[in-house]
């Protein structure tokens, strides 16, 4: 009687303590970690290699914030412009703002792919009103930057004949830049 006793309290023991476990939460990534994100045409998308740069161009007396992204077979890419005298400074800081694409110079983003994962080709046009750009923070301290982005670029294909064949569209959505290094130059 005495040995079932000892093994009932055992097998109680071993509940009560398998019920104590903490609960283990994974997370495969979190957003915190990206400083670079986006969703490309449906698809999750987190470049390994990134580079961000703002450079102030004192005989142009132009300031420019370039992003590059690049993973497998997928980069993105923009350029911000500023030529406006209260804007083009040699002070490490960018403007808080909405950039769109407009057709001048001033914002460009562009989509490429790569079938061997060297060379890059562009895929269409990001046309006036199809892409945004907003800097949200930026800390010239710590040279970070953090904003939204969103783009949809639009490949035309033509026929012999001059017809259009196909339209291709992809849509670079949801991008995110958090905390997102930068490097501070002058030319």
């Amino acid at each position: 009687m005495r040995k079932i006793q000892l093994l009932m309290l055992f097998v109680l023991s071993a509940i009560i303590f398998q019920g104590c476990k903490k609960d283990v939460v994974t997370s495969a990534s979190t957003t915190s970690d990206q400083i670079l994100a986006a969703t490309i045409n449906g698809t999750s998308w987190i470049p390994d290699d990134v580079t961000a740069s703002i450079t102030y161009d004192g005989t142009a007396n132009t300031k420019s914030f370039d992003v590059m992204g690049t993973i497998d077979s997928k980069r993105v890419k923009w350029t911000i412009t500023l030529s406006d005298a209260a804007s083009a400074t040699n002070v490490n800081t960018f403007p808080l703002s909405t950039y769109r694409v407009d057709g001048t110079d001033r914002v460009k983003m562009t989509y490429y792919t790569s079938a061997d994962g060297t060379t890059y080709e562009q895929v269409g046009n990001v046309e006036p009103g199809s892409g945004t750009i907003i800097v949200t923070s930026i800390d010239p301290t710590k040279n970070v930057i953090t904003g939204t982005y969103t783009m949809t670029a639009k490949k035309v294909n033509y026929n012999d004949d001059g017809s259009i064949e196909s339209i291709e569209t992809s849509q670079i959505l949801s991008g995110t830049f958090t905390n997102l290094p930068y490097t501070f130059s002058t030319k």
